[in-house]
């Protein structure tokens, strides 16, 4: 968390809060005076007038900080949050569709003191959320590449137990033909030993 932190342009903005997705920038320094007059104002024709300069004023001021505080290519967010101190505008302010709708379009979220709490926790929650669906992505990937490699090895093994499956047969029939072979040399032998006594005789 840095106060007055300052940006390579030499532009301060009132506090900025450093987090792994970037630097969040809370600008302040909220344009106060047509609203303090437009409470003042004794008739409606007064009120209706600075009501307008007001908006004038908060539109003006929000262009200022999304300029002037939203530099992705200085490390921040492509985002800021608008701090106003008081509540009473706060709620003034929010009630005007055409300066909130404006205000986002910037990328520029008005808070006050009960909701800038909020927003931080909202914003830090979402980093987290981003962070286990990066690493859920990763384990899905990993399991994927091991699906992948245990298909291989499968393939694998089946070709190596048919090769085996083959190799036994053939140990089989080869053996078998042995026995054969062997069978008929004892045959061949019992013959010689026949046709030896015959001829002694």
């Amino acid at each position: 968390f840095h106060l007055q932190y300052q940006f390579r342009s030499g532009e301060k903005v009132d506090a900025a809060i450093k987090t792994d997705a970037g630097i969040l920038p809370i600008d302040s320094k909220f344009p106060m005076e047509n609203f303090q007059k437009m409470m003042k104002a004794a008739d409606k024709t007064a009120k209706e007038l600075f009501a307008k300069e007001f908006i004038r004023d908060v539109r003006r001021h929000i262009d200022a900080i999304a300029k002037k505080y939203i530099l992705p290519e200085e490390g921040t967010m492509d985002f800021c949050l608008m701090y106003i101190p008081s509540e009473t505008i706060f709620y003034e302010v929010a009630n005007i569709p055409e300066l909130m709708d404006y205000a986002r379009k910037q990328r520029v979220y008005m808070v006050s003191p009960t909701t800038l709490y909020a927003h931080l926790q909202m914003i830090l929650l979402s980093f987290e959320g981003k962070k286990i669906e990066t690493r859920s992505r990763e384990v899905f990937a990993l399991l994927r590449a091991l699906k992948v490699d245990y298909a291989k090895v499968n393939d694998g093994l089946s070709t190596l137990g048919r090769h085996i499956t083959n190799a036994s047969s053939q140990f089989i029939n080869v053996t078998s033909s042995f026995d054969k072979i062997g069978k008929k040399l004892n045959t061949t032998k019992s013959l010689e030993k026949e046709v030896v006594k015959e001829i002694e005789a």
